[in-house]
C-alpha cells in the first residue's frame, strides 16, 4: 500500500479552487512584484542616492528644522547648564547653544568631513545681532565620526535687550556636497 501526501490529495480535492487562485495570481503577477521590483532594483542600480529628508518642530521650545542629505539625530536647545531647554525663555548674559546631534552622511573628501555653519539671530525688525557667515572658515575636515554633534554656540547680551524676542537661523552644510544641508529656526525670549 502506498502513502499519499497530504499535500497532492488536498490539491485534488481543491483543484478548481487552486487553478482559479494560480491563475489570478499569474494574472496579477506584473502588478503584485512590480512596486517591489521597482524598489529593490533603484536600491541596487542607484547605491549613491540620497533619500533622507525630513522636517521637526519641538513643540516645547518652538525651534523646528529640516534637512536634506544628511541624516540627522535631533536638534536641540542647550542652556547655560549644558542642559536640554524646556523652553524658549532665555537669560540676559548667559551663554546657550543650538545642537545638532547625530549629523551623518556627509560626502568625504581625503576620508574627512567638512561641514559648513552659518548661525545668524536677528531682532524682530529683522536686524541682525549676531551674524556668522560660516563658523568653520577654513578648516581643515574632521574624521566622519567626530563631526556627528555640530554646535552653534549664543551669547545673550547686548545688543540685545530683556523683554525682546529675537529669531536665530542656523544653516549647516556640506562643503563637499553642498546639498546635504540643515536649516534650523528658533525664537528666544529674553528675560
Amino acid at each position: 500500500m502506498a502513502i499519499v501526501p497530504a499535500l497532492p490529495t488536498v490539491a485534488i480535492m481543491f483543484g478548481e479552487f487552486q487553478n482559479k487562485y494560480v491563475y489570478l495570481l499569474m494574472k496579477n503577477l506584473p502588478k503584485t512584484l512590480s512596486v517591489p521590483l521597482i524598489m529593490i532594483l533603484s536600491c541596487v542600480l542607484f547605491p549613491g542616492c540620497n533619500y533622507s529628508k525630513g522636517t521637526k518642530k519641538d513643540f516645547s521650545t518652538g525651534l523646528s528644522f529640516s534637512y536634506n542629505g544628511f541624516i540627522v539625530q535631533d536638534v536641540l536647545l542647550i542652556d547655560p547648564a549644558n542642559k536640554r531647554m524646556t523652553d524658549n525663555k532665555v537669560q540676559i548674559n548667559t551663554h546657550i547653544a543650538i545642537v545638532a546631534l547625530g549629523v551623518n552622511n556627509y560626502q568625504l573628501k581625503d576620508n574627512k568631513a567638512f561641514p559648513g555653519m552659518m548661525l545668524l539671530v536677528t531682532d524682530k525688525k529683522g536686524t541682525p545681532v549676531l551674524k556668522a557667515d560660516d563658523l568653520f572658515a577654513g578648516d581643515q575636515g574632521h574624521p566622519p565620526a567626530n563631526a556627528t554633534e555640530l554646535r552653534g554656540d549664543i551669547t545673550i547680551a547686548k545688543p540685545m535687550v530683556a523683554g525682546e524676542t529675537y529669531h536665530v537661523k542656523m544653516h549647516v552644510w556640506d562643503k563637499v556636497k553642498a546639498d546635504n544641508e540643515i536649516n534650523i529656526e528658533a525664537d528666544l525670549a529674553v528675560q
